[in-house]
Parts: C-alpha cells; sequence; structure tokens
C-alpha cells in the first residue's frame, strides 16, 4: 500500500486508505482552504520535499498533546490532507510553503519512523459531492461574501461556491475567532447542515448577522 490507498477489489465497499506522513500543528486546516507555513525542522523539510517530487500530500492534524517542535506531538483523530501549491526559500534551511487542504480523513493507525516523523494509515472520509446550500441559511451569505472580498483570493481561493452548504462552513469556520478544539469540532462534524446551523446560532448570539 503507498500513500493513496490499496486496489484490491475486497476494499471497494470500505473507505480508502493511505499512509501518509502527518504534520501535527496548532491549527486546524479544512477542506478548500490555504495554509501558510514555515519549515526548518529536518524531518518536515525532507517530508515537504518528497511531497512535492511526487506531488502528494501529506496530513495536517491539530495537536491534542505535546508541542509542535521537537518531540513527536499527539495528534487529534481527524485531520486533513495537505498539498503543496507554492513554497520559497529565501533563507537556507527555511522552507516556506503555502499548502491547499483537501480531503479530511480519519487516524487508524500511527507509529514513529526512524526519521522522528510520525506516520500514519488513515481512512478518507468520503464526501457525497456538493450540498446544495439552504435558504434558511442564506443570514450567512452576506458575511462570508465580505470576509472573501475583504481577505483576497490568496486567503479564500477562487472559484468560490457560496452555493455549497460544505465549503460555506468550512469556509465561515476557519475564519472565526474561536479556540482551535472549536474549529476542531466542527471539523469533524459529518452534517454539513448542522454546521450551518451551529456557525448561525454563534453568529446571531453575537449580533454579527444582518
Amino acid at each position: 500500500m503507498g500513500w493513496f490507498g490499496s486496489s484490491r477489489e475486497e476494499e471497494k465497499a470500505l473507505p480508502e486508505r493511505s499512509e501518509i506522513p502527518l504534520f501535527p500543528l496548532n491549527t486546524v486546516l479544512f477542506p478548500g482552504g490555504i495554509l501558510q507555513l514555515k519549515i526548518f525542522e529536518q524531518r518536515y523539510l525532507d517530508m515537504a520535499a518528497l511531497s512535492m517530487k511526487e506531488a502528494r500530500p501529506f496530513g495536517i492534524c491539530l495537536i491534542a498533546s505535546g508541542d509542535e517542535a521537537g518531540g513527536v506531538a499527539e495528534p487529534h483523530a481527524v485531520g486533513t490532507l495537505a498539498r503543496i501549491v507554492d513554497w520559497e526559500m529565501a533563507q537556507l534551511g527555511i522552507l516556506q510553503i503555502t499548502t491547499l487542504g483537501e480531503q479530511r480523513f480519519r487516524i487508524v493507525d500511527k507509529a514513529v519512523s526512524p526519521d522522528n516523523l510520525l506516520r500514519a494509515t488513515v481512512e478518507l472520509i468520503n464526501e457525497d459531492g456538493p450540498l446544495p446550500f439552504p435558504s434558511e441559511r442564506r443570514r450567512l451569505l452576506p458575511l462570508l461574501r465580505r470576509i472573501a472580498e475583504d481577505m483576497g483570493a490568496a486567503r479564500i481561493p477562487e472559484p468560490h461556491h457560496f452555493d455549497d452548504a460544505e465549503w460555506v462552513g468550512f469556509r465561515i469556520t476557519e475564519v472565526l475567532p474561536i479556540q482551535n478544539l472549536a474549529k476542531q469540532k466542527l471539523l469533524e462534524l459529518e452534517d454539513p447542515l448542522s454546521r450551518l446551523e451551529i456557525l448561525e446560532k454563534f453568529l446571531d448570539q453575537r449580533k454579527l448577522l444582518g
């Protein structure tokens, strides 16, 4: 099995599995989101180099316990695949990358490799495709449109999918000034419509909706 799943016929009905390197961080990456990182540890420099060479993503997970640098942190079980879309090394030994969030995954098993990099077998969380944005949550859209305009395409890349319930929920959640653990819970939530309902109640309580 490589970084992307098994081709065995008997596994077709099961969630697709991948073997990926993990990058535990004190942040949450959402599908379709942009995350810029500064990398200086050798294990992650090597990981990023291989990711770019083979055009394959790695996994970003919120840290449950431990630190970003030095040791091996314990990640939350659900994370997001991250693909490097831009990079720069203006200073020797420090790599700056821009990543794009792809599919969510759930960790099945993990182990620390000899290079002190955390590697995991993960199940990719299947998405059912675009879910029409519900008209009863339309109060969320003007706020998100303003945020997208203010932040620009570098932070909220085009195309924008204001008609997609999951895309809207992810974009609002990633910019909210709330604790990472709350963002993690919203990332893990399976139902995009429930996510929108939670967001609307939160924003309404703070009088941020028209």
